[in-house]
């Protein structure tokens, strides 16, 4: 394991952290009253969807290395160093879809994305240690100007790493370093949304019902009121109690209030909040739950623009920093890394199959190819590896010679 990937203990530091780190990263009260934090915030259910929404697919969707191929096209590199780190395991305690997942998390909410780098001897990276990212700071070194990253230790001291031993994810920024963080740059509005969410729950909390008044025919002094008032919250606070028959004594009336206007528009304003949330992350919002623009006519057609739209920024950072960060100046000549993102666009079955005829007429489309894609293997003795081309077809710059040829042909039968 890396050194300070052992130090930091990125799953202990996550978990519970104290107040005063809280407040150090983010932290603090919002005009709505919510405190929002890098951890809080996650408790947003619509951010929480958000991150899910933009995590899963990058987490389930491999990486492969290429390798240029001189004649054009390119072929998987599966014996280059660094082949099985990004597709098959990054270091040996998680999975690629696990170590995605939490790298894509982090720039996605912290706006910085850490691995410390492991190397071989050679100087090729041979796993990647996720760091916590509110632990680790992109700096210039004050003699040599060049970049570095301080990390605080949990024992209160700090170490510096230099760039060659961070993987870094850096989310949109302004100063090409590193990026900012969302649930820093939007905390007033995740604290609305947070405040709306506690709102909702002590609201339904209360009995769902709305507040009332007790009348009482006498007076009651401050002692009697308060007894009155616990007993009442004691026998109809919390949904498990809503509807419950209440007995009055000493000619006493309960008289009901009218719902407030605020809270006739608590769910309207929890929907704008996740539509806001939505659009801060560039997701469509029928992807987080919220249906009231949805239509679903063309489900192939919303993928690509999903794809297009949202993931698309996201996969390419990925694709190159792992060229920038792990592969040498030589080798970026050569190899590239690339996401298969064919899954992700697959239509149903019948959208598929018309597609294949398609590629199989127009003959860029094997039988193997097709059925490759399909999960399916080759058919046997190589019947599967021809390639269909329509026979009247002919390349441009050959139809005037075909043209004269066919008339030369004419007069010599005649």
């Amino acid at each position: 394991m890396g050194f300070f990937s052992r130090k930091l203990g990125t799953r202990s530091s996550l978990t519970n952290p104290p107040g005063w780190l809280m407040q150090w990263f983010g932290g603090g009260k919002t005009a709505s009253g919510a405190i929002v934090s890098n951890y809080t915030a996650l408790n947003f259910s619509a951010l929480w969807a958000c991150v899910r929404v933009i995590c899963k697919p990058i987490a389930a969707m491999p990486i492969h290395l290429y390798e240029k191929i001189p004649s054009g096209g390119k072929q998987r590199a599966v014996k280059h160093p660094i082949y099985s780190v990004i597709h098959t395991s990054p270091n040996p305690e998680m999975t690629p879809l696990a170590f995605k997942d939490t790298l894509t998390a982090h720039v996605l909410t912290w706006g910085n994305a850490y691995a410390e780098i492991e190397r071989n001897k050679a100087g090729y990276p041979i796993a990647l240690w996720p760091l916590s990212p509110n632990r680790v700071t992109p700096e210039r070194n004050k003699i040599t100007k060049e970049l570095q990253y301080g990390v605080n230790l949990p024992d209160g001291g700090s170490a510096v790493l230099r760039a060659d031993q961070v993987f870094h994810i850096p989310g949109p920024g302004f100063d090409g370093i590193k990026g900012y963080s969302v649930l820093t740059m939007f905390r007033e509005s995740i604290g609305l949304g947070v405040a709306l969410q506690e709102y909702a729950a002590r609201f339904f909390g209360n009995g769902a019902i709305p507040g009332g008044v007790l009348e009482h025919p006498g007076s009651l002094g401050k002692p009697a009121q308060d007894n009155l008032r616990a007993s009442w919250n004691e026998m109809h606070s919390g949904l498990e109690k809503t509807h419950r028959i209440s007995i009055l004594e000493e000619g006493m009336k309960y008289q009901q209030i009218g719902v407030p206007p605020e809270d006739a528009q608590m769910l309207e304003s929890r929907k704008f909040s996740q539509v806001e949330m939505a659009s801060i992350f560039q997701v469509p919002p029928h992807k987080i739950g919220n249906l009231d623009k949805a239509t679903f006519t063309n489900i192939e057609h919303q993928a690509q623009e999903f794809l297009s739209d949202t993931l698309l920024y996201w996969l390419t950072l990925w694709e190159q920093t792992i060229c920038w960060k792990l592969l040498t100046p030589a080798d970026r000549a050569r190899y590239f890394a690339e996401f298969l993102t064919a899954n992700l666009l697959r239509g149903d079955i019948k959208s598929r199959y018309e597609a294949y005829a398609i590629a199989r007429q127009w003959g860029w489309y094997s039988a193997d190819d097709i059925r490759e894609k399909e999960n399916e293997n080759p058919l046997p003795d190589g019947q599967g590896k021809g390639y269909l081309i329509p026979m009247n077809m002919t390349f441009a710059d050959q139809v005037g010679q075909e043209v004269t040829n066919s008339l030369d042909i004419g007069g010599e039968k005649e």
